[in-house]
């Protein structure tokens, strides 16, 4: 359990401080609370009523976030959306793995098959593998979880969509913070600054997280900053800066252990965790820029840049007979250093059309990234296959055995936009095509030269039609396609019976995807939402062999994923239950 102290203060200018408190107050009007379904924007670009869209998509606003959670982990919260499940091993050296409705089921650790983003700028990279240790939940507005074929119109690897948007400062100056403590040396700090002065709003956000950890060899530590920065530059034009950075340093990795080491002692490690040091460190930092200007009343002009860099370092337990195969071992430490970034220009119209309400937006993006990777031996010194034997240390950095460099390319066009057929039936479709390229260049030829490139085209279209059978009562189905590259890790390395290098025979995975559902306002406090969903993917990726560290993937023909969702939000009153009530299966 832990224990939280929050202190809020309210700045009236830099030298001056003032305090304010309100009582809670509690009278029979909240028996009348009219609950408001989540005004949304991952689902179609635009503003818009997630009662009143073809699809499932839920938002978990900041309230929630920050009511007696941690604000740590995005999976804190997460169980509260239906085909949402995100593994969270309690090991911050390796991070959360987020799947919906099975899309991204595959990754042991970090996210793949589901895109991320921040305020509108990817944390997903081109290739489709992403990270959520940037998430700032300490000044998020809302979390919004989109699942189905509309994620397809995001590109590569949308198997669901997953966007943090942070809140405006307040329009008092304002500065907050918080402490936790909890055992085995656990303790969180954060501090908080938002503030808005005429055309100018900001907030920013600092905060750190350690612990000595419960098992053996879990020591952690990780800091975050972030900052979010509107400038309302004329009358139509607003510029957003948003900013982020991660420092992650020699977090101890304890890994797995079996069911009769934990029987024994459930805080004990292998004596390969023990021996090669097993720990990883990581620094990100990434900024964006987004410019929205109204060129008319019913026209929108959006450009939206960013960039950033990330570094990897991370050692692993690789046996030393596999370490010394060359033609087939990276070694046993693996250092990335990757810088990425990319752009995206969009047009949103609104009108009508015989009398019917429209929107469309228009658009493209151009993503790119470069991956220095090197590997290296866990070990230094002596002989043999065993760890502080003949002058053999382990758990240090080695001879070279690894060393290349990976870019990949992604350009994209996409369309969409939705229509009132009439006041009861709504219409809305899209289509994306994309181009992902990617090449690896060796460096390291004393095993041969293992360079290649593999380029992957996709179009995928999707559509979805709404009936608003009563005022609160509204039905939906939805279809289309959707397709997922592997991920430069999954294509690093070939059958041992192929070679070395790249793996150009992996193909990417295509799906069809299909939804029907129900969205309910059950009285004046209660939303009910249901969806019946079936996915048909072709050239599953998969894993084909793991030995050594060295895991290869190959394509499965067919699969299918099909389930049922079901969630209720309801708000009660009377002061007996928590403001916002969930259940969902």
């Amino acid at each position: 359990m832990f224990k939280k102290n929050k202190i809020s203060l309210a700045i009236a200018c830099l030298l001056s401080t003032s305090f304010s408190s309100t009582a809670a107050e509690t009278d029979a009007t909240e028996n009348a609370i009219t609950y408001t379904p989540a005004i949304v924007v991952t689902g179609t670009r635009i503003e818009q009523n997630s009662f009143d869209l073809p699809m499932s998509i839920d938002a978990v606003d900041g309230e929630i976030i920050r009511d007696g959670q941690w604000q740590v982990n995005l999976s804190e919260t997460a169980s509260r959306v239906p085909g949402v499940v995100i593994n969270n091993r309690n090991n911050p050296s390796q991070d959360l793995g987020i799947q919906i409705r099975g899309f991204g089921a595959r990754s042991a650790f970090g996210v793949r098959g589901v895109r991320l983003y921040q305020d509108g700028i990817p944390l997903t990279m081109p290739d489709g593998q992403g990270q959520t240790g940037t998430f700032n939940l300490d000044t998020a507005a809302r979390v919004e979880y989109l699942r189905g074929p509309f994620s397809a119109l995001y590109g590569n690897s949308s198997g669901g969509v997953v966007q943090i948007f942070t809140e405006d400062g307040p329009d008092q100056p304002t500065l907050s913070g918080g402490v936790s403590f909890g055992s085995y040396g656990t303790h969180r700090e954060t501090v908080t600054y938002g503030a808005n002065y005429d055309n100018l709003n900001i907030i920013v956000n600092a905060n750190t997280v350690r612990s000595d950890g419960y098992r053996d060899q879990s020591e952690f530590r990780r800091d975050t900053y972030h900052a979010k920065i509107g400038m309302q530059l004329n009358e139509d034009t607003k510029l957003t800066v948003v900013a982020t950075a991660l420092d992650q340093p020699d977090n101890d990795d304890p890994q797995g252990i079996s069911k009769s080491l934990y029987l024994q002692d459930r805080k004990q490690i292998t004596t390969s965790s023990r021996d090669f040091k097993t720990r990883s460190s990581k620094s990100q930092e990434h900024m964006g820029a987004t410019l929205e200007h109204q060129l008319t009343e019913n026209d929108t002009l959006r450009f939206m840049a960013y960039y950033g860099q990330r570094e990897n370092e991370q050692f692993q337990s690789v046996s030393i007979k596999s370490q010394l195969d060359s033609t087939l071992s990276g070694g046993g430490v693996v250092t990335i250093d990757r810088n990425f970034g990319g752009m995206d220009l969009r047009w949103t119209h609104k009108g009508t059309l015989a009398d019917k309400p429209y929107n469309f937006t228009v658009g493209t993006n151009l993503d790119r990234m470069s991956d220095d990777r090197k590997g290296y031996e866990n070990f230094v010194g002596g002989s043999g296959n065993v760890c502080n034997s003949n002058s053999r240390i382990c758990g240090v950095k080695g001879a070279l055995r690894r060393d290349e460099v990976n870019r990949l390319r992604a350009f994209d066009q996409y369309a969409q936009g939705s229509i009132d057929l009439d006041p009861r039936w709504g219409l809305n479709v899209g289509i994306r095509h994309s181009k992902v390229r990617f090449e690896a260049d060796d460096k390291f030829l004393s095993n041969g030269d293992d360079s290649g490139s593999v380029t992957f085209r996709e179009t995928t279209p999707v559509a979805g039609v709404i009936f608003k059978a009563t005022d609160t009562l509204n039905f939906y189905a939805n279809a289309g396609e959707s397709f997922e590259t592997p991920t430069f890790v999954e294509a690093a390395y070939r059958d041992t019976t192929a070679g070395a290098g790249l793996n150009t025979d992996l193909k990417a995975a295509t799906s069809k995807q299909y939804e029907i559902g129900a969205k309910w306002m059950a009285g004046n406090s209660t939303i009910v939402n249901a969806a019946l969903f079936r996915i048909e993917t072709d050239d599953e990726i998969v894993v084909q062999t793991s030995s050594g560290g060295r895991t290869v993937y190959t394509n499965a023909k067919e699969s299918e994923r099909k389930g049922f969702e079901l969630s209720i939000d309801s708000k009660l009153g009377h002061g007996r239950f928590p403001p916002n009530s969930r259940t969902h299966s």
